[in-house]
């Protein structure tokens, strides 16, 4: 299966997200902010990443940027995953290059669906 970078600032979102996605068969590795996120993605490469917005000192949109604007990770599926229900955050998040944008809580089903669209051959 995938191999699965996950970037939230909230250990409990990690811990159920990391328990969803090991459920169906993906390994995962996380990240507690933006920094420590890029410097695993130096050393490692994902299929996919799932990005909460609100994070603090570099928020998940600007991370996504960041990730976007490098050559070795501008192809990998970002979903974007926030408690947030404001539109202007989806819609930037869709600029800077978000392949699905999903609401917290969500389930299971939910999540691992848009994994496999984002990971499904184009």
């Amino acid at each position: 299966m995938a191999s699965i970078l996950v970037v939230d600032d909230y250990a409990v979102t990690q811990r159920v997200l990391r328990v969803q996605l090991a459920s169906a068969g993906h390994t995962v590795q996380t990240a507690g902010n933006g920094k420590e996120a890029l410097e695993k993605l130096k050393i490692s490469t994902f299929d996919a990443a799932i990005l909460d917005i609100a994070m603090p000192d570099m928020d998940g949109t600007t991370l996504l940027s960041k990730i976007k604007s490098d050559p070795r990770h501008a192809a990998m599926p970002v979903i974007m995953l926030t408690a947030s229900s404001i539109d202007q955050d989806r819609v930037r998040a869709r600029q800077a290059g978000a392949s699905r944008f999903l609401t917290k809580p969500t389930s299971t089903q939910e999540l691992l669906q848009a994994v496999r669209e984002c990971l499904a051959p184009q």
